[in-house]
């Protein structure tokens, strides 16, 4: 039998419009991706993910897409600053290759930016994600969300197995250094899954068929992208990342709710553009 993943890559509130607009446009044309065997969700991507295992149809999510921020629930704008990501280049060189020391050095920034008060409260956080799910248990099928322990810098994903509330274990997914607060789970204080990598798509190289929607489309280092983390895997695979006119209606800051509806819109534009291709792939 045929095994199917769906890799949803981080980016933002801007990410998970963009991946509800290309999953809308890839059903219109013909292509439903919301069936695989495992979705794998990395922050924006697990917020996706979650809809999607818990029946909630593309159509409906991207017409939430589109509504006015004021019906979206509490949405305030945010921005990964020149100071966080400066930060985030610094210790990215410092630990080279080693990610459990990236993690370990973007976890203790990310406690010290929500001990001092610089950012909303884990609390706050996890009402702002429980707002956008359909649902707060987590689904039958087979959810995947990742997240890096800001302690120890290593990399974990849970599942429903785990009995963890579905809204903590998204937010702690999306727990970005810097910007938002670790979210503790268990007694481990997390952060944001793609400060291992913006997809984590190593997790699903093992399925026959995978399809990767990146929001980021630029990673470094190299290695911590999809397409170096599926070579060399037997998986038939494609990696989607925005195309012109979805990294402009984007913009610059992926955390903006303003540039929501605009890029839900250019991803359901791009895909009639690639359909065939992720046709192929699927089967």
């Amino acid at each position: 039998m045929t095994t199917r993943a769906l890799v949803l890559g981080g980016g933002g509130i801007t990410g998970i419009a963009w991946e509800i607009g290309l999953l809308h446009g890839l059903i219109e044309a013909g292509v439903d991706l919301t069936g695989a065997d495992l979705v794998l969700g990395t922050s924006a991507g697990s917020v996706v993910g979650a809809q999607v295992t818990n029946g909630a149809t593309t159509e409906a999510m991207y017409e939430r897409q589109l509504s006015p921020l004021g019906t979206y629930g509490p949405e305030p704008a945010s921005s990964i600053g020149w100071g966080v990501t400066a930060r985030w280049v610094v210790l990215g060189l410092r630990s080279g290759r080693d990610a459990e020391a990236l993690g370990r050095r973007l976890g203790a920034y990310a406690v010290s930016e929500a001990a001092a008060g610089r950012v909303a409260t884990e609390e706050e956080r996890v009402a702002v994600i429980r707002d956008r799910l359909v649902s707060q248990e987590w689904p039958a099928r087979e959810l995947r969300v990742t997240a890096v322990d800001a302690d120890t810098g290593a990399f974990r994903t849970f599942s429903r197995e785990d009995g963890v509330p579905l809204a903590r274990a998204i937010a702690a997914s999306c727990a970005v250094p810097g910007v938002f607060a670790p979210v503790t789970i268990d007694g481990h204080r997390y952060i944001d899954g793609g400060t291992r990598s913006s997809s984590n798509a190593d997790l699903a190289a093992r399925y026959d068929r995978v399809v990767a929607l990146t929001p980021v489309a630029v990673e470094l280092p190299t290695w911590r992208r999809a397409a170096s983390q599926l070579s060399g895997s037997d998986a038939v695979h494609t990696i989607i990342a925005p195309d012109l006119a979805s990294r402009r209606a984007i913009g610059r800051n992926v955390l903006d709710p303003a540039s929501r509806a605009r890029t839900a819109r250019a991803g359901r534009d791009q895909a009639a553009t690639i359909a065939r291709a992720v046709s192929e792939v699927w089967g």
